[in-house]
């Protein structure tokens, strides 16, 4: 696959959009890179003893002794992310990563500023991947020093943001993104600088009027050495507070929010929606998914249909069906679950066994590939679309309808249409499927139609697809004489119906060519009233 013409050149904010190097916009499509130099315990199924990389590392080194123990974080680091990871998510067609930095991955104890040994020349080594296999890179600095949150996701040492409560903190936080932004300057696959991975939950919400001071403090710092690269500001309680934004502090800026558990529709962002009316600047989802393909399917298409850049969370994980990559749990791996929760101590043989095997099983070439992942976030064929998630560009553009429906449960109020549950036990939805797990019969919707009323379905071929011949399956209720009518880029491509009052899975004998890029798919309810709760396109 060639390399992609997104990718080049230093990117800018101008306005809303985002402009490359030629003068291109673009949208960020991209994957982050979790547990990787920031370990996290859920990535390898772990229990809260060992929630965070100072947990996991203090129970490697007991297990196993402290040289031991640096020679599996060497290989830990050179394994987790390799040049074949870089390529794969090139060649799927995403155009950037996001790389979630740990202070204490990088960085000494204490002032002033001292580098690990070797540590930024692996974040040298992946830029450089990157550029040679044309991925932007968006440097998160994801735990700081002291930590930002006072949780695990920043490798906290007491459960307190210490970074707000010792200036000592703050001070080496500024150091490092102006050895950063000294570093790579002039290095434009990097597209900019994530400053602080969601800071400050609500129940630290104490210290909220200290994030943008210090933000302040961080681009004051950064814009002494580099005035090029972007700068990439996070709301408050896991980046979704926005409200701590009273100030555009730089010319070159995007707001990140993240998105997880909850409703994939346009009414669930909004406040993002209106902020970067009242800014003028870009947005970008940079953290969301741990959820299913289903939700995935919806919501980005969601940040799509609203000119927003994404980045999904996460590449690779441990024994999973809601990452690309899924790692093989190592044989013996209970043991070690057991130990953090205070059962028996294995002997240290056993434990290099199965933490050697965890470091073979990390290698892109060892796990298990789940292209359905991927295929839901580009909704690429074959892909399954659950009805509710139609187009978001709203009324005219991606569905039509005579009437507004009144009843309404939560979920794309402000559409107007007739969604309604399968089986009437909830009112309202429920899409929080942390680990991948499907829907239960009670969460199932669909969506009723009047004769006449339209919904519309955008998907992506890409342009390395060898098969360009379609078809497509449906999971309706039609009723004696309703039909569906199913049209594809404005072309009639067939009709659909069953007889009864039962929900039947129906495929369409008939195909459709589609070449690569993004199509457009109608579905009108004829007749009488329809119902559907689902589609799945499929190649031939």
């Amino acid at each position: 696959m060639g390399k992609s013409i997104e990718v080049h050149g230093f990117v800018k904010a101008s306005g809303k959009k985002i402009i490359n190097g030629s003068g291109q916009e673009i949208l960020f499509r991209g994957v982050g890179f979790g547990s990787w130099m920031l370990p996290e315990g859920y990535m390898w199924r772990f229990p809260n003893q060992g929630d965070r990389p100072r947990r996991i590392e203090r129970m490697i080194k007991e297990l196993v002794g402290e040289e031991k123990a640096a020679q599996f974080w060497d290989m830990y680091y050179e394994n987790y992310t390799s040049e074949k990871d870089i390529q794969k998510i090139a060649a799927e067609g995403f155009n950037s990563i996001r790389l979630p930095i740990n202070a204490r991955f990088l960085i000494e104890d204490g002032e002033p500023l001292r580098l690990i040994n070797g540590r930024i020349e692996i974040i040298d080594r992946v830029i450089e991947w990157c550029r040679e296999h044309s991925l932007y890179v968006i440097l998160d600095l994801h735990g700081a020093p002291g930590g930002q949150t006072g949780t695990n996701i920043d490798d906290s040492e007491h459960d307190k943001p210490e970074l707000f409560m010792d200036d000592k903190n703050k001070r080496l936080t500024v150091a490092i993104w102006k050895m950063l932004a000294e570093r790579y300057k002039d290095e434009w696959i990097v597209a900019g600088y994530d400053l602080l991975n969601e800071p400050l939950p609500d129940w630290f919400s104490v210290y909220n009027d200290q994030v943008m001071p210090l933000y302040k403090e961080i681009v004051n710092a950064i814009r002494e050495v580099d005035d090029r690269h972007m700068i990439i500001l996070e709301g408050a309680h896991w980046a979704t507070d926005w409200s701590i934004f009273d100030e555009k502090i730089d010319d070159n800026l995007m707001l990140q929010f993240h998105k997880y558990w909850n409703n994939p529709d346009t009414e669930s962002i909004q406040t993002f929606l209106d902020k970067q009316d009242e800014w003028n600047v870009p947005i970008f989802m940079g953290e969301g998914g741990e959820n299913n393909c289903d939700w995935f399917a919806g919501v980005f298409r969601l940040y799509e249909d609203h000119n927003i850049s994404w980045n999904f969370w996460t590449w690779k994980k441990m024994d999973c069906t809601n990452s690309p990559c899924s790692v093989n749990t190592p044989k013996g791996w209970q043991l070690l679950i057991d130990y953090l929760e205070g059962g028996i101590k294995p002997d240290a043989e056993t434990a290099e066994r199965i933490l050697w095997e965890y470091l073979n099983n990390i290698l892109f070439e060892h796990c298990v590939y789940r292209p359905e992942v991927v295929n839901a976030l580009f909704r690429r064929p074959p892909v399954r679309i659950p009805a509710i998630f139609y187009g978001y560009k709203g009324e005219g553009t991606s569905f039509g309808i005579g009437k507004p429906c009144d009843k309404k449960i939560g979920f794309r109020v402000n559409d107007g249409t007739d969604i309604r549950f399968v089986k009437e036990q909830r009112d309202k939805p429920h899409f929080q499927h942390m680990k991948g797990e499907e829907w239960q019969p009670d969460e199932l919707l669909y969506v009723q139609l009047a004769p006449n009323d339209w919904l519309a379905y955008e998907f992506t071929v890409p342009s390395f697809r060898s098969t360009l011949e379609f078809t497509l399956e449906l999971c309706v209720q039609t009723g004696e004489f309703g039909f569906i009518e199913v049209t594809v880029d404005d072309v009639l491509f067939g009709v659909a119906g069953t007889c009864g009052d039962s929900w039947n899975s129906i495929k369409l004998h008939k195909h459709f060519s589609a070449n690569a890029g993004l199509h457009r798919l109608v579905l009108k309810a004829k007749g009488q009233p329809v119902a559907i709760q689902w589609l799945r396109i499929v190649p031939v």
